[in-house]
């Protein structure tokens, strides 16, 4: 059982990272992993990787088949929640937990109906470690400490392996290597990044009054990089834009330091969810990433 399933909680606003510090980062990454995606940084990492799966439209091969599929343009929300909760179900219960395990049926059956290269997906693997360690070193209310970003490689290592992902390299650096060369080798404008990527910009840009959605979606340019900007084929934000968000997402940071520890876990409790309301109650991971939707049972 995890210290997180209802043990004593770490006092104090550093608590959870002094428990951090006494786990193994191989042997205990998931719990790690439950504590920073779940109770340390929630937001962040959602955030983070509402980027991530971003950036991995910027790939050609892997935009031509989202757009293939058509899901993008008729149910871009339900997408974006189905893959969201599945990927939280593992961090909230473990991936060889009955719900993890449910949830990784889910996957590689969304992943099975069509032919995926094995380098696409394991660079969309990396996106999930490294974007959000990128993000929340930035924005996160305090530094990662190095056992949590060894056990985001073991966890969604882990991951990988239970979804027949071939050639991860046992390394942090070694992976992390793959993920820029991929990038430089693949990012490229075509029109079939620049239509997933405006329908994930839209996507995010309804989840706000209609009045606003214009500037939000200036405020999302404002956070690619120009990798990302190029192979979309956006326009880059003004610079006075691209300081005011990055000033608020500091700000954020600072302000969190004076709030007490989170006791928890969020990872995947969105009673909120656009798709699934009230999640995770009355709904399984086979609920999720389905033809029709599902109500509560």
């Amino acid at each position: 059982m995890l210290l997180t399933d209802g043990g004593p909680v770490p006092r104090g606003r550093y608590g959870w990272l002094r428990h951090i510090e006494k786990l193994d980062p191989v042997a205990d990454h998931q719990e790690i992993h439950r504590i920073t995606a779940g109770l340390e940084f929630p937001w962040d990492y959602t955030r983070s990787l509402e980027l991530a799966l971003f950036r991995t439209y910027c790939v050609p091969t892997i935009s031509a088949l989202l757009r293939k599929t058509g899901e993008f343009e008729k149910r871009p929300q339900k997408r974006y929640d189905d893959t969201s909760l599945l990927m939280a179900e593992l961090i909230e219960h473990g991936y060889d937990s009955p719900r993890g395990r449910e949830s990784l049926r889910m996957v590689n059956r969304m992943h099975g109906k069509y032919e995926i290269d094995n380098a696409d997906m394991l660079y969309v693997l990396t996106t999930f470690i490294y974007e959000p360690l990128d993000w929340i070193d930035r924005y996160g209310w305090r530094r990662l400490h190095p056992h949590e970003r060894l056990a985001a490689f073991h966890f969604y290592r882990e991951v990988g392996l239970r979804m027949g992902i071939r050639e991860i390299p046992d390394d942090f650096q070694e992976l992390h290597r793959f993920k820029m060369e991929f990038e430089r080798d693949h990012f490229r404008y075509t029109d079939d990044n620049h239509a997933i990527g405006t329908y994930t910009r839209d996507l995010f840009c309804s989840w706000f009054p209609r009045v606003v959605r214009p500037a939000v979606g200036v405020g999302v340019n404002a956070m690619l990089d120009p990798m990302m900007l190029s192979a979309f084929g956006f326009r880059a934000a003004p610079a006075w834009i691209r300081s005011a968000a990055d000033a608020a997402l500091v700000g954020r940071a600072k302000a969190l330091v004076l709030f007490p520890r989170r006791a928890k876990s969020k990872a995947a409790h969105q009673p909120g969810n656009r798709t699934y309301p009230g999640y995770p109650v009355g709904y399984r991971p086979s609920d999720l990433g389905v033809e029709s939707d599902h109500g509560r049972h």
